[in-house]
């Protein structure tokens, strides 16, 4: 669902797979941007945003009036509050919720609910925070043993099957 007002910019990507995307009034979705919505987790894009050019939004709920810069990636069941900025190359890890009107600084990594913000040489205490999420859990269904080759054929056979899809009428 696209708001009255937004705009989806040159290369941009709005997919719902399996999920919903919603993007409201005014806001805008810059150059290669992605914005995915997921079964259990849609893209909900609130009023006056600005998704960044390469930046990646992901099963992401975005409140009203949030700055997304160049890079930022938000995860599914990530939440950034009204009026958050997150900066270049900024991170908000999967179900992590950043807190209205924080700025998240520039390459640093936001974990934990509330979020907690670190910038990207503090490796092994955002992993500490991390793993208790279950990154593999909410984004593939999986459980943190479960190889990368049984991940990666449940990927490929889901792109890979399209059966709800349907032909849209020529306009011509």
């Amino acid at each position: 669902m696209l708001g009255e007002g937004s705009r989806v910019l040159h290369g941009a990507v709005l997919t719902a797979e399996d999920g919903e995307v919603h993007l409201g009034e005014n806001s805008v979705v810059m150059e290669n941007a992605l914005v995915r919505g997921r079964a259990n987790h849609p893209a909900v894009i609130g009023a006056t945003v600005l998704v960044g050019p390469h930046a990646h939004v992901n099963g992401a709920t975005v409140e009203a009036e949030v700055f997304i810069a160049t890079g930022a990636s938000l995860f599914p069941g990530s939440i950034a509050g009204t009026g958050a900025e997150l900066r270049i190359n900024s991170v908000l890890q999967v179900n992590s919720r950043l807190a209205a009107g924080t700025v998240l600084p520039i390459g640093w990594i936001a974990v934990g609910d509330p979020a907690q913000l670190f910038s990207p040489d503090r490796h092994d205490e955002i992993w500490a925070i991390q793993q208790t999420l279950d990154f593999p859990g909410t984004v593939y269904g999986a459980g943190r043993d479960t190889t990368m080759r049984d991940i990666m054929a449940g990927q490929s056979a889901y792109y890979g099957t399209h059966h709800q899809d349907r032909q849209l009428p020529d306009p011509h």
